[in-house]
């Protein structure tokens, strides 16, 4: 786009002119001097010239002069709408323009589904459109435009941008309510776009990046448990693949497979073990990749007293036989209170097979939990395992296992760390089944169970299979920013919109895997989570190693879950309690008794879900969400800042990103994460635990020359108070985490 030397000097004085207005407080001489000079150039044209102003503005971002990514993010959305605008064949004067016009044509290039024509007439577009705040674009830093355009925002085939941030806020949000009772209808997207425009509170990335579009799914990730079949193994397989496909990260529960050594059908020491079919996971991940933009991403875990445990924790390092690796799986334990208290006593561990527990004792060993702390049925029936004739069983100091667990974690930041006991003495509907694993970052703990198939028969020229659909996890999620939500007094208004939003996900989904479907409408789970927590923290003023940063976690997180059951309680009362509600510890108040709520209005609340229900069985989670957390401006989930300063590394350059809120007053409570002592970081998550229904992505952060000793009382601390998880061990000598971005809310 040619413009003349003087037009173009002009419009960049404009510009300039009102960026030193905007942003008092900076220093323009410099920049500015630099820019006219480039705009003098004669070949200049408009898209190098605000290249190079963005550039030059991204530049002088840094811990001194952190508002610099708002001058960028202002003229890298000023660029945007030009961009836009060509793409649509409009002008930029008014980049938003008719917002009824852009649905319909992005609908006519298939990109949109047709669902939303269908839903909202002309003139309730025209209203939604009407509501569009284009001052809201400049709430983002400029890392967060950038994640938010190259990431979100709908594209055309070819790769050009077809719609702007509003739109995508009110798009997301006329999809999820679109179902709502027309009365009230645009009155909860109104709410809804509030809440996500404002920065409030974000959706996964599977809802931020697919809602309206027409393909993909609005879930983020799921739970699978492998019966120990063949059948089984390879149908898992292909879910596996086909959720994969879709944007799905999964955690696969192995737990039920005979380990290397057992018997199939009477034959001795024929089988594999859980390796095999670890490697054809592994290749389901590469070769089916996530709409054509990473590899698919897939958790694995495995009983502490599996007989394969040893060559399960040796799959991602680095050295070794490589026919034993498998580097682009995760992998978790699945650990018993038993097993620390015997790498506490430094006493022994046996292995097992699940396939001859099962023979020989007639019932699985992995089926039973610890009802109370060091009291409990998994322990009984593990010791009558011990102590059977018949069993084989291999033994081995318990501290092996776990050196072996930290020298993995130490490679390559896994395992993770799920206490199965904790998790199920927690679980509201233990009534209905039991929980084996988590998913891919270890926030999600639902019932689970093997999908079986009991007949396949030839019929009317037709093979029809009948199969028993197991419980297939799924994972709804959305996160509220604690920053911004708790400094402006929202949090009730906020919790309220996400709950109600998270649930018609529900209803919305289509998903390809059918148990996934009946799961997902049986117990109406949802994951509503946190992000900004030290970046709360360094706005009030306090430090994150100390006793008023852990009361205040206590009485923060009690708060959200008192507004999240209130909520999914209301629901309830309008759409009815989800379908495995009777016999649940939210019928029988149980629930509420276990974690201690006792006053009055606590009292009343239980008497109400009591009487009329709760519409989502599961409620809470606290999911990574580092990439959504970076578009709202925030820091990610419950972690310390990794830096005060950092750069984000794009394609072709880096993009200097700093603390949020970093100012000579913040900067004294934003220790960086390896100078924490993590105990701290323990002591606050134990709090917060204990109000989240589910499980939170709680990493470790330690230095690569840590002792044995010390990670390891570290883990003993976790595991002693009460956390139902632990996610990554980041050690300083593994910079690169490969995450799944479909928690990310």
């Amino acid at each position: 786009m040619s413009i003349t030397v003087n037009e173009r000097i002009k419009e960049v004085e404009e510009i300039l002119k009102s960026l030193d207005s905007r942003f008092p407080d900076l220093y323009f001489t410099e920049y500015n001097e630099k820019i006219l000079l480039y705009a003098e150039q004669q070949d200049m044209n408009k898209e190098r010239l605000y290249h190079f102003m963005i550039l030059t503005a991204v530049e002088r971002i840094s811990a001194h002069e952190p508002d610099w990514t708002y001058v960028a993010a202002s003229l890298y959305i000023k660029d945007l709408y030009q961009r836009t605008a060509l793409s649509r064949g409009t002008t930029d004067k008014n980049p938003y323009g008719s917002f009824y016009q852009v649905v319909k044509d992005i609908t006519s290039s298939q990109l949109y589904t047709p669902a939303l024509l269908d839903s909202y007439s002309k003139e309730e577009l025209d209203y939604l459109g009407s509501k569009l705040d284009s001052t809201r674009d400049h709430l983002l830093t400029y890392i967060g435009i950038v994640t938010l355009a190259e990431r979100y925002l709908t594209k055309s085939h070819e790769g050009a941008i077809l719609e702007l941030p509003q739109e995508r806020f009110m798009i997301i949000s006329m999809t999820l309510f679109r179902n709502e009772v027309k009365e009230k209808r645009i009155s909860l997207i109104e709410e809804a776009y509030w809440a996500l425009s404002n920065l409030y509170m974000t959706v996964a990335t599977p809802t931020f990046a697919n809602a309206g579009k027409s393909h993909g799914q609005l879930s983020s990730c799921f739970i699978d448990t492998v019966e120990d079949d063949l059948r089984s193994i390879y149908d898992s397989n292909t879910d596996v693949s086909t959720l994969s496909k879709n944007g799905g990260g999964l955690g696969i529960y192995l737990g039920k497979v005979r380990s290397r050594g057992s018997d199939i059908k009477g034959f001795k020491g024929v089988s594999s073990g859980v390796i095999p079919w670890m490697k054809q996971l592994n290749n389901t991940a590469v070769s089916v990749d996530q709409l054509g933009q990473r590899q698919g991403a897939i958790a694995v875990y495995l009983d502490v007293w599996h007989k394969d445990i040893f060559p399960f924790l040796d799959t991602r390092l680095n050295n070794g036989d490589e026919r034993q690796r498998t580097h682009d799986l995760f992998t978790g334990v699945s650990i018993p209170d038993l097993f620390m208290e015997q790498v506490e006593e430094r006493r022994d561990w046996y292995l097992f097979d699940p396939h001859e527990v099962k023979t020989v004792m007639g019932y699985s060993l992995e089926d039973f939990y610890d009802e109370r702390k060091g009291k409990g049925s998994f322990r009984e029936k593990y010791w009558d395992c011990v102590d059977h004739p018949l069993l084989s069983r291999e033994v081995v100091p318990a501290i092996d296992i776990f050196k072996r667990i930290m020298i993995s974690q130490l490679e390559t930041g896994t395992p993770y760390m799920f206490y199965r006991d904790t998790v199920n003495r927690l679980n509201a509907n233990s009534h209905k089944g039991m929980i084996y694993c988590s998913n891919l970052c270890t926030e999600i703990a639902q019932n689970m169970s093997p999908t079986v198939i009991e007949e396949e028969v030839i019929k009317d020229g037709k093979i029809v299979t009948y199969k028993s659909p197991g419980d297939y996890v799924v994972c709804n999620l959305a996160s509220i920013s604690l920053a911004k939500t708790v400094m402006d007094d929202e949090l009730k208004r906020v919790v309220s919109i996400g709950v109600r939003l998270l649930d018609n996900v529900i209803d919305l989904n289509d998903l390809p895997v059918l148990q996934a479907q009946l799961t997902n409408q049986r117990y109406r789970g949802i994951g509503l989570g946190t992000f900004g927590w030290h970046h709360l923290l360094a706005l009030k003023g306090m430090k994150w190693e100390s006793s008023q940063a852990v009361d205040y976690c206590d009485s923060l997180y009690e708060e959200i879950a008192y507004h999240t059951i209130k909520a999914s309680c209301e629901l309830a009362d309008e759409k009815g309690e989800y379908p495995c509600f009777d016999g649940s510890e939210w019928s029988s108040g149980e629930y509420f008794e276990k974690r201690g709520y006792s006053s009055m209005r606590w009292a009343e609340l239980k008497d109400k879900v009591s009487s009329k229900g709760i519409r989502n069985g599961y409620l809470m989670a606290v999911a990574p969400n580092s990439s959504t957390s970076i578009i709202a401006g925030s820091s990610a989930s419950i972690d310390p800042i990794f830096r005060l300063e950092y750069s984000e590394e794009k394609k072709d350059y880096k993009i200097p990103v700093t603390a949020p809120d970093l100012s000579p007053k913040t900067t004294w409570y934003y220790k960086t994460a390896y100078h924490v002592d993590q105990h701290w970081s323990v002591k606050q998550n134990v709090k917060r635990q204990r109000h989240i229904d589910q499980g939170i992505s709680f990493n470790l952060y330690v230095r690569n020359d840590i002792k044995a000793k010390d990670l390891l009382e570290l883990h003993l601390d976790a595991w002693k108070s009460g956390l139902k998880t632990t996610y990554y061990v980041r050690s300083t000598s593994v910079s690169d985490f490969e995450e799944c971005e479909s928690c990310h809310s």
